[in-house]
Protein backbone atom coordinates (compact mmCIF):
# COMPACT_ATOMS: atom_id res chain seq x y z
CA UNK A 1 0.00 0.00 0.00
CA UNK A 2 1.41 3.35 -0.98
CA UNK A 3 0.26 5.12 2.19
CA UNK A 4 0.97 3.01 5.32
CA UNK A 5 -1.33 5.23 7.41
CA UNK A 6 -4.25 3.62 5.60
CA UNK A 7 -3.48 0.27 7.28
CA UNK A 8 -4.27 1.56 10.79
CA UNK A 9 -7.70 1.46 12.37
CA UNK A 10 -9.80 4.60 12.12
CA UNK A 11 -12.72 5.32 14.44
CA UNK A 12 -15.81 6.91 12.96
CA UNK A 13 -17.48 6.62 9.58
CA UNK A 14 -14.71 5.63 7.19
CA UNK A 15 -14.43 3.65 3.99
CA UNK A 16 -11.26 2.31 2.42
CA UNK A 17 -11.87 1.46 -1.22
CA UNK A 18 -9.12 -0.72 -2.68
CA UNK A 19 -8.68 -1.40 -6.38
CA UNK A 20 -6.60 -4.43 -7.30
CA UNK A 21 -5.46 -6.35 -10.35
CA UNK A 22 -5.92 -9.91 -9.06
CA UNK A 23 -6.60 -11.91 -5.88
CA UNK A 24 -2.93 -12.01 -4.89
CA UNK A 25 -2.78 -8.21 -5.12
CA UNK A 26 -5.80 -7.98 -2.79
CA UNK A 27 -4.26 -10.45 -0.33
CA UNK A 28 -1.06 -8.39 -0.29
CA UNK A 29 -3.03 -5.32 0.79
CA UNK A 30 -4.92 -7.32 3.43
CA UNK A 31 -1.66 -8.68 4.88
CA UNK A 32 -0.50 -5.11 5.47
CA UNK A 33 -3.59 -4.24 7.54
CA UNK A 34 -3.18 -3.88 11.30
CA UNK A 35 -5.67 -5.30 13.79
CA UNK A 36 -9.22 -3.99 13.37
CA UNK A 37 -12.40 -4.27 15.41
CA UNK A 38 -14.45 -5.15 12.31
CA UNK A 39 -14.11 -6.06 8.65
CA UNK A 40 -17.06 -5.99 6.22
CA UNK A 41 -17.30 -8.00 3.00
CA UNK A 42 -19.76 -6.84 0.34
CA UNK A 43 -20.76 -8.98 -2.63
CA UNK A 44 -22.58 -12.22 -3.36
CA UNK A 45 -21.89 -15.74 -2.09
CA UNK A 46 -19.99 -16.73 -5.23
CA UNK A 47 -17.59 -13.81 -4.73
CA UNK A 48 -17.04 -14.81 -1.13
CA UNK A 49 -16.36 -18.45 -2.00
CA UNK A 50 -13.81 -17.37 -4.60
CA UNK A 51 -11.98 -15.26 -1.98
CA UNK A 52 -11.76 -17.78 0.88
CA UNK A 53 -8.08 -16.95 1.44
CA UNK A 54 -9.05 -13.34 2.06
CA UNK A 55 -11.69 -14.39 4.59
CA UNK A 56 -9.16 -16.63 6.37
CA UNK A 57 -6.63 -13.79 6.46
CA UNK A 58 -9.08 -11.18 7.74
CA UNK A 59 -10.11 -13.57 10.50
CA UNK A 60 -6.61 -12.95 11.92
CA UNK A 61 -6.97 -9.17 11.53
CA UNK A 62 -10.45 -8.43 12.93
CA UNK A 63 -12.56 -9.52 15.86
CA UNK A 64 -15.89 -9.23 14.04
CA UNK A 65 -16.47 -10.16 10.37
CA UNK A 66 -19.64 -9.00 8.58
CA UNK A 67 -21.12 -10.08 5.25
CA UNK A 68 -23.19 -7.47 3.41
CA UNK A 69 -23.71 -5.57 6.66
CA UNK A 70 -22.35 -2.45 8.29
CA UNK A 71 -20.94 -2.63 11.83
CA UNK A 72 -23.40 -0.12 13.27
CA UNK A 73 -24.67 -1.02 16.69
CA UNK A 74 -23.77 -4.17 18.55
CA UNK A 75 -26.30 -6.64 19.91
CA UNK A 76 -25.56 -7.62 23.46
CA UNK A 77 -25.76 -11.41 23.37
CA UNK A 78 -23.76 -14.50 24.32
CA UNK A 79 -22.00 -14.81 20.96
CA UNK A 80 -20.96 -11.21 20.25
CA UNK A 81 -17.28 -10.29 20.32
CA UNK A 82 -16.17 -6.72 19.84
CA UNK A 83 -12.42 -6.75 19.82
CA UNK A 84 -9.64 -8.03 17.67
CA UNK A 85 -5.90 -8.48 17.33
CA UNK A 86 -3.55 -5.74 18.49
CA UNK A 87 -3.81 -2.77 18.04
CA UNK A 88 -7.62 -3.02 17.88
CA UNK A 89 -7.50 -4.30 21.45
CA UNK A 90 -4.65 -4.97 23.82
CA UNK A 91 -6.01 -8.39 24.76
CA UNK A 92 -8.01 -10.19 22.08
CA UNK A 93 -9.15 -12.85 24.56
CA UNK A 94 -11.82 -10.50 25.90
CA UNK A 95 -14.56 -8.29 24.54
CA UNK A 96 -15.93 -4.88 25.49
CA UNK A 97 -19.57 -5.85 24.85
CA UNK A 98 -21.81 -8.88 25.22
CA UNK A 99 -22.21 -11.09 28.25
CA UNK A 100 -18.51 -11.98 28.21
CA UNK A 101 -17.47 -8.36 28.84
CA UNK A 102 -17.77 -8.73 32.61
CA UNK A 103 -14.95 -11.27 32.53
CA UNK A 104 -12.49 -8.41 31.97
CA UNK A 105 -13.16 -7.36 35.57
CA UNK A 106 -13.49 -10.80 37.16
CA UNK A 107 -10.94 -12.89 38.96
CA UNK A 108 -12.00 -16.52 38.71
CA UNK A 109 -12.02 -18.52 41.92
CA UNK A 110 -13.05 -22.17 42.08
CA UNK A 111 -14.69 -23.59 45.21
CA UNK A 112 -14.37 -27.37 45.10
CA UNK A 113 -16.03 -29.73 47.56
CA UNK A 114 -17.12 -27.05 50.05
CA UNK A 115 -20.31 -27.50 52.07
CA UNK A 116 -23.02 -25.10 50.89
CA UNK A 117 -22.93 -22.92 54.04
CA UNK A 118 -19.28 -22.03 53.41
CA UNK A 119 -19.84 -20.84 49.85
CA UNK A 120 -20.56 -17.21 48.92
CA UNK A 121 -24.35 -16.67 48.78
CA UNK A 122 -24.25 -16.38 44.98
CA UNK A 123 -22.97 -19.97 44.71
CA UNK A 124 -25.24 -21.68 47.23
CA UNK A 125 -27.77 -24.22 45.97
CA UNK A 126 -30.79 -22.33 47.33
CA UNK A 127 -29.60 -19.08 45.67
CA UNK A 128 -30.90 -16.80 48.46
CA UNK A 129 -30.38 -13.63 46.39
CA UNK A 130 -32.38 -15.02 43.46
CA UNK A 131 -29.68 -14.01 41.02
CA UNK A 132 -29.78 -15.27 37.45
CA UNK A 133 -27.25 -17.99 36.90
CA UNK A 134 -26.12 -19.94 33.91
CA UNK A 135 -26.14 -23.59 34.85
CA UNK A 136 -25.05 -26.69 33.03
Amino acid sequence: MKNPQLTTEVFGPTTLLVSYEDKEDLLKVAREMEGQLTASFFGHKEMLSSHENLLDLMETRAGRLLFNQFPTGVEVCESIVHGGPYPATTDSRSTSVGTGAILRFARPVCYQGFPDEFLPEELREENPGGIKRKEG
